[in-house]
């Protein structure tokens, strides 16, 4: 790991006004999804309010060659998902849209789960999981904590809820750069790895499936799924160490520590 960037409090503002935008776009794409709609639909939405209503810059497109604004992960896709008109959402489906944006030179990077219609009790679960494991680890986060400390909060509680957690995508330092050198892994022993300081940020996105942790890439060179085909889900906040703990710099309005 190279040098981590420490911000100011000035540049975690500027990161949190990032963060707040991206969390908007969010908010304002969860009515649409909906059964019958195409992943696609909702990019193209999703584009237009993020250029011509917030006009801020969308952060994937271009991204080593990504062409799409937002992505798309559904049912079994752990992550990288790419909207297509093809990918049409059903009655029962659960998926992940991972939105990022640019606002003046700060990056703000954010996903969450979405219901299409009704899931399935087991579907509905494991969102639910995954949103209490970011959490745990969110909650581990404070001055002298260590990433091990984080990703151990969330292992413990995905794997004592009978799920696994992901090991080969991880959270990642953010600030003028979309991906800074710090890797946070959702899995760990506590005590080990890199130890806390005021002024880091990084995103805590842990990917937990319902049955083991293995996947694969597909043709495309992005869309990743689990090995054995079981759902997936994936919940994401950028999270700045504070002097007395930690400031979730995503929070959608309404939405409180868990």
């Amino acid at each position: 790991m190279g040098i981590v960037n420490i911000k100011t409090a000035e540049q975690i503002e500027l990161s949190r006004t990032a963060g707040q935008l991206a969390a908007d776009v969010l908010t304002m794409i969860g009515p649409h999804v909906r059964p019958g709609v195409s992943t696609a639909y909702l990019d193209e939405l999703c584009h237009r309010y993020i250029v011509d209503v917030l006009k801020v810059i969308p952060a994937n497109v271009g991204y080593h060659g990504y062409t799409k604004t937002i992505l798309t992960s559904v049912n079994d896709v752990v992550c990288h998902g790419i909207p297509s008109p093809k990918t049409i959402l059903k009655d029962g489906d659960i998926v992940n849209i991972d939105v990022a944006v640019i606002k003046d030179g700060w990056f703000g990077d954010t996903s969450r789960m979405v219901h299409v219609g009704k899931p399935s009790r087991a579907a509905r679960r494991l969102c639910e999981v995954t949103y209490e494991a970011m959490w745990a680890g969110i909650r581990a986060v404070r001055p002298g904590a260590t990433l091990g400390d984080v990703g151990h909060a969330i292992q413990s509680l995905a794997e004592n809820a009978g799920y696994s957690v992901v090991r080969n995508f991880c959270g990642h330092g953010i600030g003028t750069e979309y991906h800074e050198d710090l890797q946070v892994r959702h899995f760990g022993r506590p005590g080990t790895g890199l130890t806390l300081q005021p002024g880091m940020i990084f995103t805590i996105e842990p990917m937990v499936n319902a049955g083991h942790y293995p996947t694969r890439t597909l043709a495309d060179g992005w869309t990743v799924v689990t090995e054995d085909r079981s759902l997936s889900a994936q919940w994401e906040h950028m999270v700045a160490v504070t002097p007395s703990g930690f400031d979730v710099l995503t929070l959608a309005p309404g939405e409180h520590a868990a």
